[in-house]
């Protein structure tokens, strides 16, 4: 019987088999990662110009002083009320108009200004509790607010008071309990002082404002 080797279908395919599986396991340059200098310094223009609106000039008065601040597109009115201005007032608390603490007046209307960009208040009138006192005293709807014990914790006051001082700047509005509750129905008091913030805002409410027996 001969020596040699038999060459078969079998040991043909077997050695194709093992060759792929070799070739599959070869080690494989890695690609080329990019360097981290360049994952950490975004592409510039050629002319050397900035990538996207940066800051810009905001107008606007605050409390009826003019106001002139540089804020960018995203920045909420809130955010430059209380890091750029500093007129820290207006409450940050839930910071997605949900609560009702950051409540101020833009022309009048009260506005969550956590979810008001800043830039949405260009020449318009903005009013917030700091504006509310009369010639460095409490007004009468912030005395009535202590008087009636309207207020415990503190955190949704200022809201609270800016709501009610809209309701009560409404030239010929009816106010009533009912007229109350709609005008705070935006505000969130986790102290439970509902009952006295209503009774304080009818006790100031002009008498031919208010319904007889309200």
């Amino acid at each position: 019987m001969s020596d040699t080797p038999r060459f078969t279908r079998r040991s043909l395919f077997r050695g194709i088999g093992s060759s792929t599986l070799v070739a599959g396991c070869a080690t494989k340059p890695a690609p080329a990662s990019p360097d981290a200098a360049e994952i950490a310094q975004p592409s510039a223009p050629l002319d050397g110009t900035r990538l996207g609106p940066g800051p810009a000039p905001l107008r606007f008065t605050l409390n009826g002083v003019r106001q002139t601040v540089e804020v960018a597109p995203s920045v909420t009115l809130l955010e430059v009320l209380r890091h750029t201005i500093d007129a820290t007032g207006s409450k940050l608390v839930c910071d997605r108009g949900a609560c009702g603490a950051c409540t101020v007046l833009v022309a009048g209307v009260p506005r969550p200004s956590c979810m008001t960009l800043a830039h949405d208040v260009e020449d318009r009138e903005v009013s917030t509790v700091e504006g509310l006192a009369v010639d460095g005293k409490p007004s009468p709807l912030q005395r009535a607010f202590v008087e009636h014990d309207a207020l415990q914790c503190g955190y949704c006051t200022s809201g609270m008071l800016m709501s009610c001082q809209a309701l009560l700047s409404r030239p010929n509005q009816r106010i009533d309990a009912d007229t109350v509750k709609r005008a705070i129905s935006g505000n969130l008091c986790r102290c439970g002082t509902y009952p006295n913030i209503v009774a304080a805002v009818l006790s100031v409410a002009p008498k031919s404002q208010t319904p007889r027996g309200a």
